[in-house]
This record gives structure tokens, C-alpha cells and sequence, in this order.
């Protein structure tokens, strides 16, 4: 089976949200906070496993740019200026279909640190 290609791909600035509909029939709405906070990138992602970095601070982030990587991918580029993650097709589908599971993750850990979403002052 191969992996879903997506087919529509609409950023709603005002609710800052990136939807992306796929060949499979599914479309999600995946918040720009969300996008952010489960970046690919090495900042995020850390070099290895257990490194992991938690991101606070992002709930009013926006996505400013998305720039095509081959058929593959898109580089999406936030408002504050993070823009080194490359969100394959295949991720965006996984980050789409495990939403609640993740989010309800980040959320926990977030109140278990005494993070906040709200950026610092």
C-alpha cells in the first residue's frame, strides 16, 4: 500500500490552521501550534532518541510561508521564525490521524512541567 498524497492543501490564516486533504478521502485541520510544537526538526526532535524537546510558548504561532520539497514534502515556515522542519506527506497524514492522542500527550506534559502555551512576556 503506498502512502496517502495529498491533494488540497489550504492555510486559514485567521484560525491558524493548516488543512490538507488527502487521496485516501481523509482531511484533517491540523492547528499551526500543533505543526509547530511537532516539528521534524532537529530542534525539536533532538539528534537522538529520548531527546525530545518540549515547546512552550506557541499558541498564537502562524504559519507565514510553505515552500514544496520534491513530491514529498513541504517546508513550513512559522511566524516565529522557526522554519527547518520537513513535514513529508506520509507525517502530515500520521500527525492528522493521531491528533488527539498527541495533543491530549503535549497537554499533560505541559501541566506535569508547568509549561505554559501562552508566549512569555
Amino acid at each position: 500500500m503506498s502512502s496517502p498524497r495529498p491533494t488540497n492543501i489550504v492555510l486559514h490564516r485567521a484560525s491558524h490552521a493548516l488543512e490538507v486533504a488527502f487521496d485516501d478521502g481523509s482531511v484533517f485541520r491540523l492547528p499551526c501550534e500543533y505543526l509547530r510544537v511537532e516539528s521534524p526538526s532537529a530542534e525539536v526532535q533532538g539528534h537522538g532518541p529520548g531527546q525530545r524537546v518540549l515547546v512552550p510558548g506557541k499558541k498564537h504561532v502562524n504559519i507565514r510561508g510553505i515552500e514544496p520539497i520534491g513530491n514529498y514534502a513541504v517546508q513550513l515556515q512559522f511566524d516565529d521564525g522557526h522554519d527547518s522542519g520537513i513535514f513529508s506527506w506520509s507525517l502530515l497524514h500520521e500527525l492528522g490521524r493521531e491528533y488527539e492522542t498527541r495533543w491530549a500527550a503535549y497537554m499533560a506534559e505541559m501541566d506535569n512541567r508547568g509549561m505554559s502555551r501562552e508566549p512569555s512576556a
